[in-house]
């Protein structure tokens, strides 16, 4: 595979059907809606489709990392887990975020110091700078030693503001922690602007997914039976009405496969490898809100991936216009034929020079035109997909 100019991209298109559900709410605890086209849509976040894909894909490679503003704490406690001192644990906790730049990580000081922005880090960065602040413990107990003798000591004429803590710890080598990624890191991207060449583009871009149709949310009005009521006496400990919703969803991510290689310092095929594992991902995975009592453990229906040069295009359009539901029920069958017209219609209007692969594979019993080459199962989607991927520009496959 070689760089692109300007950009290569994967799209991925998925038609999900779900049945009573609550995968994502809002602050009122009611499933998340919009209005789209005219009428009231079911709604699931991409923020929580994406943290289920990352924690997957972190199980996989055996690579996890953490959203976190709990890093000097979190230092805290390992070393006072090793057998530190409670107020020299707590001190090299807080030279961790001192010690990343030369001004020091903004924290909340009312919230015992954790970091104003939330870090995303590898989780075993935890044991590295465990060691880091082991390897200069005299320095901590040192600079430690001196603040408690400035707090204790009398003052002397109007009391001034708290001078900045000193740095301790050597700066580059806190950062260059700090700075370590993960693999699901380079895929989805960090803010932190804190500390320099720590910020990294995100590779993913994630759509919320939202049904096809109109799809209200509907009332579950249930009741918890008191197993140990008093004789003679029927009720319930507890009574209380939740909201589901059902549909079909569309789903769309895609990938910039050259921004991930750059993420990755130009490891073509670590970016094609890591390609194949999403797409394993976001086609597999669902968020597990409420699954104990929805199970709402369905499979898409229809999953089509298109590989273009240049710009990312979404199938959402094909949906602006709600689907109605076939003369005998259902929704599935509208919605592939008002995606194959969409795909359809793109390819008209756009030509297909900057679309260099595409395919589908589907439970549908009857091909699907205007979708690319029918693949029978999704590993053979997702193989033609990597290898696609790695074709020249120009080439349709």
């Amino acid at each position: 595979m070689t760089a692109y100019a300007p950009a290569r991209y994967a799209d991925f298109h998925i038609l999900h059907p779900l049945p009573a559900s609550l995968l994502n709410r809002g602050e009122d605890d009611l499933p998340k809606t919009l209005n789209l086209g005219g009428v009231v849509r079911a709604l699931v976040s991409s923020q929580s489709w994406k943290r289920a894909v990352r924690l997957r894909l972190e199980d996989v490679l055996d690579e996890h990392a953490a959203r976190t503003r709990m890093l000097p704490l979190r230092v805290a406690d390992a070393l006072r887990a090793a057998g530190w001192p409670t107020d020299l644990a707590a001190f090299a906790g807080t030279q961790i975020v001192r010690s990343a730049t030369t001004e020091g990580l903004k924290t909340e000081e009312n919230q015992r110091g954790i970091t104003s922005a939330t870090l995303y880090l590898p989780r075993d960065v935890l044991d590295d700078l465990t060691d880091l602040c082991t390897e200069h413990r005299p320095h901590l107990e040192e600079a430690l030693a001196k603040e408690t003798a400035a707090q204790t000591a009398p003052a002397k004429g109007p009391r001034k503001k708290k001078p900045k803590a000193e740095a301790v710890l050597p700066t580059p080598r806190v950062a260059s922690v700090i700075r370590r990624r993960t693999a699901t890191i380079n895929l989805f991207g960090r803010m932190l602007a804190e500390v320099p060449d720590a910020h990294v583009d995100g590779a993913v871009q994630m759509a919320p997914a939202f049904t096809v149709h109109a799809s209200s949310p509907q009332p579950d009005y249930f009741t918890a039976v008191e197993d140990w009521a008093a004789p003679n006496e029927a009720g319930s400990a507890h009574l209380q009405t939740a909201f589901f919703t059902t549909g079909l969803l569309y789903r769309y991510a895609t990938v910039n496969l050259t921004e991930l290689t750059r993420n990755l310092n130009g490891d073509h095929e670590q970016a094609l490898h890591l390609l194949g594992l999403f797409a394993d991902a976001f086609i597999d995975v669902m968020p597990g809100a409420k699954k104990t009592s929805t199970a709402p453990h369905t499979y898409p229906h229809l999953v089509h991936y298109t590989i273009r040069d240049r710009r990312p295009v979404s199938y959402a359009g094909a949906f602006e216009q709600p689907v109605k539901h076939a003369p005998g029920g259902g929704y599935t069958d509208p919605a592939i034929a008002a995606l194959s017209q969409h795909a359809a219609g793109l390819n008209r209007m756009l030509g297909t020079r900057r679309l260099v692969g595409c395919g589908y594979a589907t439970l549908h019993p009857d091909p699907v035109d205007h979708l690319g080459t029918a693949h029978s199962g999704l590993d053979d989607l997702i193989d033609a997909l990597t290898k696609n991927a790695a074709l020249p520009t120009g080439t349709l496959v």
